[in-house]
């Protein structure tokens, strides 16, 4: 039996929903449709969803987690919930974790120390690992999506990305080798206690990035290099609080400082196979910047 057969098969034998938070997200949504193309039934967590879930809201947690076994946790940036609800899903009978962490957790100097979104990060590796519960921790490096899907989508649109990133170089991973790592550790045996660095096959500076992009839509695009005091002042000038803008000016330094760059082998080593290459999601991705 093959691994797709092996997956099929655990997800058909189990009437347990598989919860997804996140559900909505770039990563999310895929591991939910993946999921359910494999038949396994499914759980979105949202707030508009059916049972509504609200990372705020303690008292939406456990409807969420009713009769769950097993969990893609995608923890709220910015915040310290995921140790008590991991907590929570222990007691609740949950007995796997995926989690969705980021890279750099165990690198000294990756984050800044006021950084939140590491601190949730960092927190939230130390709750699954000390929670009892059988878990898999997921480290990508920069989502390629964010070009198509998420932070970078507008400026692309507008034909200049301007960011802190100098010329440094970063390993971008589709969210599609995220979910199918994720859905692997959630319906396959053999990827409990792993931590899966997940990474493109190939670095890329912004410049090479937006100019791929560039050449596959046919739009004049290009990449303006700022340095972090200009980009913080950019984003204030718009109307970002301060405090905002610079978490966002710190996320991409570890870009400009050359801590991006590496190759991880983590799809390699949970899929088999290597990961999606760059060129490969633009491709797919052409229409999001024909919108």
């Amino acid at each position: 039996m093959d691994r797709l057969a092996r997956r099929v098969l655990a997800c058909l034998m189990t009437k347990h929903p598989i919860l997804v938070t996140g559900g909505t997200g770039k990563s999310g949504s895929r591991v939910v449709s993946r999921l359910r193309a494999q038949g396994a039934p499914v759980r979105v967590a949202s707030r508009s969803g059916e049972p509504a879930f609200d990372w705020h809201d303690r008292t939406t947690w456990d409807t969420a987690l009713e009769g769950v076994k097993a969990v893609y946790l995608v923890p709220l940036d910015g915040q310290l919930l995921t140790r008590s609800f991991v907590e929570r899903a222990a007691q609740l009978g949950v007995e796997r974790v995926v989690l969705l962490s980021g890279r750099g957790v165990d690198v000294p100097g990756y984050s800044g120390e006021a950084n939140i979104a590491g601190a949730t990060h960092v927190d939230g590796e130390s709750a699954v690992r000390e929670s009892g519960i059988a878990w898999t921790i997921l480290r990508p490096a920069w989502f390629a999506q964010n070009f198509s899907e998420g932070i970078f989508r507008d400026a692309i649109l507008a034909g200049e990305l301007r960011l802190p990133a100098g010329d440094g170089a970063a390993s971008f991973v589709d969210a599609e080798d995220i979910a199918a790592v994720a859905v692997a550790a959630l319906t396959e045996d053999g990827h409990a206690a792993q931590t899966y660095e997940l990474s493109g096959p190939r670095a890329l500076t912004i410049a090479e990035a937006v100019t791929e992009i560039s050449e596959a839509t046919g739009r004049r695009i290009r990449y303006v290099p700022l340095s972090p005091g200009e980009f913080v002042t950019e984003l204030t000038g718009q109307g970002w609080p301060a405090a905002e803008a610079e978490d966002y000016a710190e996320a991409v330094s570890p870009i400009r400082r050359g801590m991006d760059s590496h190759i991880s082998d983590g799809v390699w080593r949970a899929l088999g196979r290597q990961p999606r290459e760059f060129t490969d999601y633009v491709k797919a991705a052409v229409n999001a910047w024909h919108a």
